[in-house]
């Protein structure tokens, strides 16, 4: 079957776009007002973009053409963090996917627990055992949207933070150790499964 998106219920789109692009990797983003009141939110339109310098890309909607508190966050601080969610998080991270009034601290919402960062304003999660500090350099607002479109922002890391037992020899990482979790479709998650390598010709 083929389908033209401009021809299909806005929720079609979402369920074939989410269903179909698997598993997705999940940026945990905090941020802060400029208030001083912490926010945390997942965020599974979220990836790397290079590393020469090391960028990431994360998204996120606008329904009913409101920004969420993250993105209003990010584009009056020019910061963020990208906290890595691991199996022991899953729990916590699916408490700040909720929608809160802007003065709720989403740190304490999910009993995590923020702890300063290097080289930007907004904290960091303790419990993650990998998070990047990151330095606002471009956003887009998605154009010809009907429904409050997106926001993708992209982010220069400025620093990276990795806990011990997650590193291997080589800067390489311990799987094992790590366990992270993807997006899937709905309310479903997945763990590393069986994993296979296709070397390089």
């Amino acid at each position: 079957m083929q389908f033209d998106p401009k021809e299909l219920e806005h929720t079609a789109v979402y369920k074939l776009l989410t269903g179909a692009i698997i598993p997705r990797p999940i940026g945990w983003v905090s941020t802060i007002s400029e208030n001083g009141i912490n926010n945390l939110a997942p965020f599974s339109y979220f990836n790397a973009v290079g590393e020469d310098p090391p960028h990431v890309m994360f998204s996120t909607g606008r329904g009913n053409n409101t920004n969420k508190d993250t993105l209003n966050n990010v584009l009056t601080t020019k910061q963020f963090v990208v906290n890595m969610v691991t199996e022991e998080l899953a729990e916590q991270m699916n408490i700040t996917a909720q929608s809160v009034p802007e003065h709720v601290d989403e740190f304490e919402l999910a009993g995590v627990t923020p702890i300063p960062s290097h080289k930007i304003k907004p904290m960091r999660v303790k419990e993650s055992p990998i998070a990047f500090e990151c330095e606002l350099v471009h956003h887009y607002f998605l154009e010809g949207h009907q429904h409050g479109g997106a926001c993708v922002i992209i982010g220069r890391i400025v620093m990276m933070h990795f806990a011990d037992e997650v590193l291997s020899e080589h800067y390489k990482i311990n799987l094992d150790a790590y366990k992270p979790i993807s997006r899937l479709a709905g309310a479903n998650y997945a763990k590393l499964g069986e994993l296979f390598a296709i070397k390089r010709n």
